[in-house]
């Protein structure tokens, strides 16, 4: 797969990284905005990218490239996305998908009518632990409550609390806690549960209105949801699904969770034994699994959209297409 890079932030930093010596990926041009070619430059000599350009059209016409993986501000995705889709390119889109759901259901369309993809760059879905978890869920019975919490005090939030405002900040440009490090603890409850019957958000609002952290509560059928999500403070990160026959807890930051814990009834048999704090105790079984070594936690995502794209894997890339709108009519309930 011939891949072109949009943009030269701090994400695409990351995902060439991420991408660099994958076998079938070739990264082969770059794309910025005229008063960023230099940085762009540095970024063709470090990892061996044969083209850059200032024009995304021409990138579009010239480039012969099968795929454009864009990594530019919120709320330029829609505008880039459909530009590629509609030049029959697939298109592999950083999260957030788009500011709204007719943005969003309009690239899946677009998409759609024209044979290739979109793909969301959400690293759950692509994550070992996650389908482990999407394996086991059964055992834990009757999901009660899920809480997420992913709280990591941004690098950027020394400079917003003196008035410089980058776009992870501003909520023009598509910034916000909800749609950048709450999104990871959305991706769970969607990805898992499917969309909830309501979603409510309350949040802490900065001085130009941005929310720099809040939650989420989403009310399902038989149970209830939190996500926490904080970019203007710090605490343990997890993610717990809490069942009536025991629970399963992801360890670490739900973008790249270390561990996955996994507690269940074993036999169903309950002792009229109580603990120290009242509970009855129960018999239960224990499973556990670590993270294999990665390179970078976008590595895998690249390597499963590269085999959908390779394969034409309509079936799982309309999978994707489809939980993405699912995560977009969420955040607009919320």
């Amino acid at each position: 797969m011939k891949l072109a890079i949009i943009g030269t932030g701090k994400i695409v930093h990351e995902a060439l990284f991420a991408a660099e010596g994958l076998e079938n990926i070739d990264i082969t041009a770059i794309f910025a905005r005229p008063h960023s070619r230099d940085k762009a430059e540095g970024l063709a000599e470090k990892y061996g990218i044969a083209e850059v350009f200032t024009d995304y059209d021409e990138l579009l016409e010239k480039s012969g490239v099968d795929a454009v993986y864009i990594g530019l501000v919120n709320s330029a995705h829609y505008e880039y996305s459909k530009k590629a889709l509609e030049k029959g390119k697939h298109v592999i889109l950083e999260k957030p998908f788009t500011t709204t759901y007719k943005e969003a259901e309009e690239l899946v369309n677009t998409a759609r009518k024209n044979g290739v993809f979109v793909l969301e760059a959400i690293t759950v879905l692509h994550n070992e632990l996650y389908k482990k978890a999407e394996e086991n869920l059964d055992k834990i019975g009757q999901v009660r409550i899920v809480q997420c919490n992913y709280s990591q005090y941004s690098s950027r939030y020394d400079n917003y609390l003196k008035g410089v405002v980058a776009p992870a900040f501003d909520p023009a440009l598509g910034g916000g806690a909800k749609g950048d490090i709450n999104l990871y603890n959305i991706y769970y409850c969607v990805g898992l549960f499917g969309e909830p019957e309501s979603a409510v958000y309350t949040c802490n609002r900065g001085f130009n209105g941005v929310d720099t952290s809040g939650i989420a509560v989403f009310k399902y059928q038989d149970f209830v949801a939190s996500c926490i999500g904080a970019k203007d403070s710090a605490s343990p990160s997890y993610v717990c699904i809490q069942g009536e026959k025991g629970f399963i807890r992801f360890e670490g930051t739900p973008n790249t969770p270390s561990k996955l814990h996994i507690e269940y009834l074993s036999d169903g048999e309950v002792s009229e034994k109580l603990n120290a704090s009242g509970a009855v105790e129960r018999n239960m079984k224990t499973l556990e699994f670590e993270r294999g070594d990665i390179k970078h936690r976008m590595t895998q995502e690249f390597v499963d959209f590269e085999k959908i794209i390779s394969d034409n894997d309509t079936a799982l890339a309309d999978k994707y297409m489809d939980k993405s709108l699912e995560v977009m009519r969420v955040l607009e309930m919320m």
